[in-house]
């Protein structure tokens, strides 16, 4: 480590001029490539051990799990010290074991504090590619994320997103013209991906507290930079998982970092291990988000390092920003190993002093092939260069160690519990419950209503009251022995009366009237 860069290696009779990696220009990217065991994970950290050193924060993953070991200083009794100390001394490298501040991370929160995101936050883009979405589903997801926003339901979790799917399928006839058709097909397409998703742990992703960037951008104490580790064993049992995360996450630095123009160092630096895994099936638009990212991030301090098995891995648009170089040895048995070989060798500036395609077929391990940016940010002439021995640990920690370094860590009290609030899924399920009482109160009321008498006139209470008077009405018991008591005292008036009665309506019945009245009149 120089006072303006990253000591990477060379000198040697068998090399060329010691490599360093300028920090001003560490925001220009790179590039780490090479076969399987040619020494890509050294190279990876002991980049990661000068950018800490010269107090630039690191992030970067730890595919195969044995880069923690840089949180932990190595040891003189360790077997590959004699081998280290003869390298140092071979290119003029003063070794001193130490240990670098390191943050472990885990998107499952088994080996590092738990890595969240929201779905808002993923967008409706990356969740399509995480999800292998066709085009009609991504449109379908398009308009569950408007929506959300157009009706301020928070999509925070997996949970969030099915109930925000199912409330657009059930309104699918009333958006349908302003927002087009909604296929309850694809709808249930997105539902089993979404369950595709969970069972890779997607559900321990998507939820809160969220990572905030800000915690990832730090310096200890004594002004080195924090490098975050990102456990990514078995991540890479869901590949596509793994690489949405990273570009997500470099999509997140991009929107929420300030420009600073060409500072003197990165103010972050990322790495992106096993990059082939990002543009693999990648459609267009993905790639070309990917390239503009790559592009623009730079005037934001942040430098970008692919890590991968061949350069031909990265599409030729991304290629040609990546102006730091570390190319370990490519193997070439087959036809198209051999056109990827000269397709490696021409991106460099050629040196005089050796043939570059040869050069990257015959270096051994932990030797490379390499070129970095120099003054006004020119690509340097390529050098065979032997890269110096790390000074942390070169392997894992144990899980006592690991567990130590958490214990120790500041992040626990603040990322370690989940948190479950209001969201999309609480506030639906309210609408829905609300909307079932009141349908329930409706139904109940209409059945009340349709089952009491209907209301009455007062001219239908009249005519009831002239029925009821003229209705017969049956005497009691005991009414009939008095009324029959009441006949036979009566009968030989009621048997007058009846007479009279029946005369009466005759002329004979009213002459004789009128003469028995006449004469009682005459006689007073």
């Amino acid at each position: 480590m120089t006072d303006g860069g990253v000591f990477v290696g060379g000198g040697g009779a068998d090399y060329g001029v010691p490599q360093e990696l300028a920090l001003k220009y560490g925001n220009r990217h790179g590039l780490i490539a090479g076969a399987t065991g040619t020494g890509k994970t050294v190279t990876l950290q002991i980049l990661a051990e000068g950018f800490s050193s010269a107090g630039v924060p690191v992030f970067m993953a730890d595919v195969k799990g044995d880069l923690s070991g840089i949180a932990a200083a190595g040891s003189e009794a360790g077997k590959l010290h004699g081998a280290f100390t003869e390298r140092s001394n071979t290119i003029g490298f003063d070794l001193s074991y130490r240990s670098f501040p390191t943050v472990f991370w885990d998107m499952f929160g088994e080996k590092g504090h738990p890595v969240r995101t929201t779905v808002s936050e993923m967008g409706p883009l990356l969740l399509s590619r995480l999800m292998g979405l066709s085009e009609a589903q991504e449109g379908v997801i398009n308009i569950a994320f408007h929506l959300a926003d157009k009706e301020g339901l928070a999509l925070l979790d997996l949970n969030d997103l099915r109930a925000m799917l199912r409330h657009v399928g059930e309104q699918a006839d009333q958006i349908e013209l302003e927002y087009g058709n909604v296929d309850t097909r694809s709808i249930g397409a997105i539902q089993r991906q979404l369950l595709v998703l969970e069972n890779q742990g997607g559900d321990k992703f998507f939820g809160e507290p969220a990572l905030e960037l800000s915690d990832l951008i730090r310096t200890d104490s004594s002004g080195m930079g924090q490098i975050n580790l990102l456990a990514a064993d078995k991540l890479m049992s869901s590949p596509q998982l793994y690489a949405t995360f990273l570009l997500w996450l470099l999509s997140e630095l991009f929107e929420e970092l300030p420009e600073i123009g060409n500072p003197d160092k990165p103010k972050l630096v990322f790495f992106f291990d096993e990059a082939h895994l990002l543009f693999d099936d990648a459609p267009k638009a993905l790639v070309d988000k990917v390239e503009q990212v790559a592009r623009l991030i730079r005037s934001k301090g942040v430098g970008v390092y692919f890590i991968t098995q061949n350069p031909a891995d990265v599409p030729d648009g991304i290629l040609s920003q990546l102006g730091n170089r570390v190319q370990h040895a490519l193997r070439a048995f087959t036809a198209r190993d051999q056109r990827d070989l000269r397709r490696a060798a021409e991106n460099y500036r050629a040196n005089p002093a050796f043939d570059t395609e040869l050069a990257i077929k015959e270096v051994g391990t932990g030797e490379a092939v390499t070129s970095f940016l120099q003054a006004k940010g020119v690509p340097g002439i390529v050098e065979r260069t032997l890269v110096r021995p790390p000074q942390s640990r070169l392997g894992p920690l144990s899980a006592q160690e690991r567990a130590q370094v958490m214990a120790e860590s500041a992040f626990g009290t603040k990322y370690d519990t989940p948190i479950d609030r209001e969201s999309a899924q609480e506030i639906l399920a309210q609408r829905a419950e609300a909307a079932a009482q009141e349908a329930a109160k409706a139904e109940a009321d209409a059945q009340a209503k349709a089952q009491a008498p209907a209301a009455r006139s007062e001219l239908e209470d009249s005519f009831d009251g002239f029925n009821n008077a003229r209705r017969y009405q049956p005497a009691t018991k005991t009414a009939r022995k008095t009324q029959a008591r009441s006949g036979r005292s009566d009968s030989v008036m009621t048997t007058f009366g009846k007479s009279l009665a029946r005369q009466l309506g005759t002329k004979t019945g009213q002459a004789l009237v009128r003469g028995v009245l006449g004469s009682l009149f005459k006689s007073r």
